[in-house]
């Protein structure tokens, strides 16, 4: 018995270490640029845009296919960021404990 009340005790402190990485990712902002930083794309921690930036001389009504294609390529530069650092924090959360595939959390 002593066993199944340690691994409770371990459960909720996973569980409340969990919520308190959601609240820091919720308020964390990681930018991504492209176009050599002429386009950014600020995401959550999340994964929520929150801001986007493009510099004045892309809106060429000429060539709106290059700043779409610079827009996308911004937020993905962003994304792939935020899934780094979420993989960063989750690896701290559960000291390196390798989850089985197809578990991704906290999301």
């Amino acid at each position: 018995m002593t066993n199944i009340a340690k691994m409770m005790k371990q459960a909720q402190e996973m569980q409340s270490k969990m919520a308190e990485m959601q609240t820091r990712l919720e308020s964390l902002e990681i930018v991504g640029t492209s176009g050599g930083g002429m386009v950014s794309a600020t995401l959550s921690g999340k994964g929520e845009l929150r801001a986007l930036k493009i510099d004045p001389s892309l809106a060429d009504p000429d060539d709106i296919e290059v700043l779409e294609d610079l827009v996308v390529a911004a937020v993905a530069d962003a994304k792939s960021k935020v899934e780094a650092r979420v993989s960063e924090e989750m690896s701290k959360l559960t000291g390196g404990l390798n989850l089985p595939p197809g578990m991704q959390l906290p999301f």
